[in-house]
Formats: C-alpha cells, sequence, structure tokens
C-alpha cells in the first residue's frame, strides 16, 4: 500500500486560505476608504455649496431689508405730502369763508340801529359782540342771519343794559354756527348717477 504525506499540502493550503483572507480583508479596507474618501468629497461638496447659498441668502435679505428701509421712508414722506396738500386744500376752500361772512354781516345788519365790537370766526364756530338801539334791533339782527341761511344755528349768548350817556343801549353777544354745505354734495351725488348711466 501506497502512503502520500498530505501534511505540506495541508500546510501550503492553510497558508494559502490565510493569504486569501487577508487579501480579502485589505481589498475590503481599501474599498471601504475609497467609498469614505467619495461621501467625504460628496458631502463637502454639498456642505460648500449649501454654505455659498446661505451667504447669496443673507445678501439677498439684506438687500430687502434695505429696500423696506427706503419703503418706508417713502411712505413716510407721501403721508407728510398728503397732510401738506390736504392742508393746503383746507385752506384754500376756507380762505373766502371770512371776506363771505364779513360780506353777509354788512348786509344783515340794522343800519342806524346797531355796530359791532368784536368778530371772531373759528372753523365753524363764529361769535359776534355788539351794541344795539334795543332788544328789537338785536332780534331783528338774528332772524336776518337766520335767513341768510349760512348759519345752522344762531344762539343769543348774553343780553345787557348799557348807559350812554342818555341813551340806554343794549350790549349783546351771539354765538353762530356755520352751516354744512349739503347742496354741493347733492349736486356732486347727481353727476355721478348721471355718469353711471352713460
Amino acid at each position: 500500500m501506497i502512503r502520500i504525506n498530505l501534511v505540506p499540502f495541508r500546510a501550503a493550503r492553510k497558508k494559502e486560505n490565510i493569504r486569501r483572507q487577508i487579501s480579502v480583508f485589505l481589498l475590503s479596507v481599501l474599498l471601504i476608504v475609497v467609498a469614505g474618501l467619495l461621501l467625504y468629497t460628496r458631502w463637502s461638496s454639498q456642505i460648500q455649496a449649501l454654505e455659498t447659498k446661505n451667504k447669496a441668502t443673507k445678501k439677498e435679505l439684506a438687500a430687502a431689508a434695505k429696500k423696506a428701509k427706503e419703503v418706508d421712508k417713502i411712505k413716510r414722506q407721501l403721508a407728510t405730502l398728503r397732510k401738506k396738500t390736504q392742508i393746503i386744500k383746507n385752506l384754500k376752500s376756507n380762505r373766502k369763508a371770512p371776506v363771505r361772512l364779513l360780506d353777509v354781516m354788512t348786509q344783515v345788519t340794522v343800519e342806524n340801529r346797531m355796530w359791532f365790537n368784536k368778530f371772531n370766526f373759528r372753523g365753524r364756530n363764529v361769535s359776534i359782540a355788539g351794541t344795539a338801539m334795543d332788544n328789537q334791533t338785536v332780534a331783528d339782527f338774528m332772524t336776518r342771519l337766520e335767513q341768510t341761511k349760512l348759519f345752522a344755528s344762531v344762539n343769543l349768548r348774553t343780553l345787557s343794559h348799557k348807559k350812554v350817556g342818555r341813551n340806554s343801549l343794549k350790549r349783546f353777544s351771539i354765538n353762530c354756527k356755520t352751516a354744512v354745505k349739503k347742496k354741493a354734495k347733492k349736486k356732486s351725488g347727481k353727476k355721478a348717477a348721471k355718469k353711471k348711466k352713460k
């Protein structure tokens, strides 16, 4: 019977298996390192892109904030201009009112029977102080004021006796409110209705 010594073959096979396992292990480590490097480069490029985007967004936000401040400034300036325009409109509409009131006062005065001592015009409030020959003159004057339809209310505030030499006179004080122009509003409403019909 022939005997074959298999020990050297087994030892060589064992060494071969060990070499193969070491090769597989080293190859696996190499693959892991390469994969790690690839992931690292990919993630670092993504992080860099995000940082760049973040910087651009911050710049855009700063520009938007600057524009918002400019818009707020323009809004404040527009509000100031509107107020000034409104004041100018009010002044233009009210500049003729005192002249008209004085003209009306000269027309409604009872001739040679009364005279004014004081005349105040502020907003819609008008206060008149004067002296009359008697109570009837004051009553006539108030009636004439009401008939002008320029005043919404005419009220006698004070009426007192005043002695001037031998004459007995009446000192009076009247408060009035100028009437609000309703006719102009109705006309403008009618005009708007006509325009809509057209």
